[in-house]
C-alpha cells in the first residue's frame, strides 16, 4: 500500500530479541526498533500527538510558529511534523547535544537558538535555561509552545506503542524497561500495559550521576535526552515498580556492544535501557 503521508509511516515498528549481549540464564530481552520511525526516533509518536491535539482544540492555528526546547530527538520529530503540516519551527537547544541532531533539525527547516552548556554536559541549570528561553520566545504573536515537559498530549502518543508491544508478544511480557526524560513515554506505555496485566513490572532508568528519582542529587551526565536533573512534571510514581540507575560509561559501553554484537546502531539512552533490562532479566 502507498501511504497518504509521511506521517502514516509513524509506528508499527519491529520487536526483536537480543542474542549476544544478554548473558546465559537471563530471561529473554526484546528491543523495539523505534529507529524505523521516519526520523529514527520514538519521539515521532509524541510530536504527532502534541501537534494534532493542539490543532483539534484550536491552540495551534494555520500559519503559527511552533517553539520547543529539546536535546534533539523531539526537535527532529517536531521538524518532520512541521514539514508535513506546513508550520514554521523554532528550536531552543544547546551545544551539549549531538551536532548530528542539531544538523538534522536544521536540515528539516527548523531555526535553532543555542543555549551554552557547562562543558558540554547536561545539567539541571541547562534544562531550566532552555525552558526559560522557550517561554520568552512563546510570547511572540502567533506562536505555539509545545512545552514537552508539561504537555499531557504527549503521553497519548505512546499508547499505540504499548498496544504494539502487547500484540507482538501475544501478551507474554513480564517487564517493560525505559529511560526517563519527560516521563511521557514510560507513563504512556505503562498506562496501557498495566491495564492488560496489572502484575507487569514497569522499570524506569535514570543516569547514575543524576539519580534524582531515587532521592539522589542532580549531577551532570552524558546520556542524551534523559535525566533532566529534577522530577519531571509528567512523572507518575504509581505506575512505576522499580528505578534503576545506570552510569554514563556503562550506557556508552553497552551502546558500542549493541552496534558490534547485535547490529543495532542506537544512542546512549538505549544503551542504558539494555543495561537495566539485563539486570532485571537476571532476576
Amino acid at each position: 500500500m502507498v501511504s497518504e503521508s509521511i506521517l502514516n509511516a509513524i509506528g508499527n515498528t519491529s520487536l526483536v530479541p537480543l542474542r549476544n549481549v544478554v548473558p546465559p540464564g537471563c530471561a529473554k530481552v526484546l528491543v523495539k526498533l523505534e529507529w524505523e520511525n521516519p526520523t529514527g526516533s520514538m519521539k515521532d509518536r509524541s510530536a504527532q500527538s502534541m501537534i494534532s491535539k493542539a490543532e483539534k482544540d484550536g491552540r495551534l492555528k494555520p500559519g503559527d510558529t511552533i517553539v520547543e526546547y529539546t536535546g534533539g530527538s523531539t526537535g527532529i520529530s517536531l521538524a518532520l511534523i512541521c514539514v508535513a503540516k506546513g508550520y514554521l519551527l523554532h528550536i531552543i537547544t544547546s551545544d551539549a547535544f549531538s551536532r548530528d541532531k542539531l544538523n538534522q533539525m536544521s536540515a528539516l527547516g527548523a531555526e535553532l537558538t543555542l543555549v551554552p552548556s557547562e562543558g558540554g554536559l547536561t545539567t539541571k541549570k541547562l534544562i531550566l535555561d532552555m525552558i526559560e528561553a522557550a517561554r520568552d520566545f512563546s510570547q511572540r504573536p502567533h506562536t505555539y509552545w509545545t512545552d514537552q515537559l508539561n504537555n499531557l498530549d504527549s503521553i497519548a502518543g505512546y499508547y499505540p506503542l504499548a498496544e504494539e508491544i502487547w500484540n507482538q508478544t501475544n501478551g507474554r511480557i513480564d517487564a517493560f524497561v525505559h529511560c526517563v526524560g519527560t516521563a511521557a513515554s514510560s507513563r504512556g506505555v505503562a498506562t496501557v500495559l498495566k491495564r492488560y496485566n496489572s502484575k507487569l513490572e514497569m522499570i524506569v532508568v535514570e543516569p547514575g550521576e543524576s539519580a534524582v528519582l531515587t532521592g539522589g542529587r542532580a549531577g551532570p551526565h552524558k546520556i542524551e535526552g534523559v535525566g533532566i536533573g529534577y522530577m519531571p512534571p509528567l512523572w507518575d510514581p504509581n505506575l512505576v515498580d522499580d528505578i534503576v540507575a545506570v552510569k554514563t560509561h556503562d550506557a556508552q559501553a553497552m551502546t558500542r556492544r549493541l552496534a558490534r554484537e547485535e547490529g543495532l546502531f542506537a544512542g546512549t539512552s538505549s544503551g542504558a535501557n539494555v543495561v537495566a533490562a539485563i539486570r532485571v532479566a537476571e532476576r
